[in-house]
């Protein structure tokens, strides 16, 4: 058996061996296990029956199944070290701005995901994907990636109640006294300790340590159970057909920003963790090329269309792969251990829902920490570059919304440009994108 896993992921080729390739999955997942936490935690507040009450448990089996599929695909089919789950921040936007905010069913949102998976899958196979690239400012992409991270900040901060509302101000500090707020206060100075120190798997032992903490002080009640059988998501599974017609009886602008916003994010955040992983692990040639990279997008295309209909927002791949790839994990084995261990995961589920939501709020901080470095890739010097990435980022958190942050960029950016004298910088693709949004707020009422 052995022998036949390293002839099919061609072990000697890349210089690897089993059991470097196991302990790269494995430190993969470790890295990012929280979001088996976190997700279920963010679509908790959009996803839920009046009639079967919280579907935490369902939500983390939607989480833990969508990524073992899509990253099996990834292993096998693409045969690289590269490991996927539900994207944090797209599923901020999901749960906040679409079901909360614009008051859609979460059916629809998912049949929103499921588009977005089926175009996704055809921009791969046709290679009009690169096009697409094309026509997008860098600027706008490495802000939607720092504007996404503070917005999800901004949810860990509220959710910790270090962040309140006040109306004076709209915002101000919570209050120490707070039980909750103290121990969450606690808890992002332990994980940031971890995070310091480059500890393995820090932001999902900061999410254990802050639920500890809260169990231990009273804050929280402790868990039911820790192991236990899981519930197939019967609540969850196929909803997004059930959206399907209602999705295309909705305010066609609206429709359009929803499935966008869901596809761009997804798109332009593949593209740069599959650029940053392929060049950590060796796979860029010396021409730019990434060989075999479709594979790679179709493996997350098809995990998002399989996500959608098991129940949960986008599925993208994750940075924290690179943990693995540092490992010495270099081929879709690695991919395959880590699928396996999300699958051996859900029988923690009634240890994941005694985590208290504040919990998380220390990774969803951190989280916004690495994103946030995307900033200094923008040009700030450019006032095209400097003003539209400036309104992206801004916008986002203080609108509650990526949608409306990734269309100030993308509206002013070529405006800007042509006060500058230099419209020529920008593509057709550019102006038509900019226009669907100013289409978008003259037509909608919000």
């Amino acid at each position: 058996m052995a022998g036949q896993i390293a002839s099919f992921f061609d072990f000697e080729g890349h210089r690897t061996n089993l059991r470097t390739e196991v302990i790269a999955g494995a430190t993969s997942f470790v890295t990012m296990a929280y979001i088996l936490i976190v997700n279920p935690d963010i679509l908790s507040a959009a996803i839920f029956l009046n009639e079967a009450g919280d579907l935490f448990g369902e939500l983390v089996m939607a989480t833990g199944i969508s990524a073992a599929i899509a990253t099996l695909i990834m292993g096998f089919y693409a045969k690289f070290p590269f490991v996927l789950a539900p994207g944090m921040g797209i599923n901020a936007y999901f749960a906040f701005t679409v079901v909360l905010g614009l008051g859609i069913d979460w059916r629809v949102a998912l049949a929103a995901v499921f588009v977005e998976g089926i175009i996704f899958i055809l921009l791969t196979v046709t290679n009009v994907r690169s096009q697409i690239v094309e026509a997008i400012p860098e600027a706008i992409k490495h802000a939607t990636t720092a504007g996404i991270g503070i917005f999800i900040a901004y949810i860990g901060l509220k959710n910790a109640g270090i962040i309140v509302a006040y109306e004076p101000t709209f915002t101000t500090l919570g209050s120490l006294q707070t039980p909750s707020t103290a121990v969450a206060i606690l808890g992002l100075l332990v994980t940031s300790a971890l995070f310091a120190r480059r500890v393995t798997g820090a932001l999902l032992w900061g999410i254990l340590g802050t639920a500890i903490f809260a169990w231990i002080f009273g804050v929280a009640p402790w868990p039911e159970g820790i192991v236990g059988i899981p519930s197939a998501p019967v609540d969850l599974f196929g909803q997004a057909f059930v959206g399907l017609g209602e999705l295309f009886r909705i305010n066609f602008w609206e429709m359009i920003s929803i499935i966008f916003v869901f596809l761009f994010v997804d798109l332009f955040d593949t593209i740069g963790t599959l650029t940053g992983l392929g060049s950590k692990a060796g796979y860029i040639d010396s021409e730019g090329k990434f060989p075999g990279v479709e594979k790679a997008f179709m493996a997350d295309a098809v995990g998002t269309t399989a996500g959608a209909v098991l129940g949960t927002s986008t599925v993208t791949t994750y940075i924290e792969s690179a943990s693995g790839i540092y490992e010495g994990g270099r081929t879709g084995f690695t991919a395959v251990v880590a699928a396996l261990l999300f699958l051996v995961a859900m029988l923690f589920i009634p240890f994941f829902a005694g985590i208290p939501s504040f919990a998380t709020s220390p990774a969803l901080i951190l989280v916004g920490v690495m994103m946030m470095s995307a900033a200094r890739m923008i040009d700030w010097d450019d006032p095209a570059a400097a003003i539209a990435a400036f309104l992206t980022i801004v916008v986002m958190p203080l609108s509650f919304s990526i949608a409306e942050g990734l269309a100030m960029g993308l509206i002013a950016y070529p405006l800007i440009k042509a006060f500058q004298g230099k419209a020529s910088e920008t593509t057709i693709g550019m102006w038509i994108l900019a226009a669907i949004f100013v289409l978008r707020y003259i037509f909608i009422a919000e």
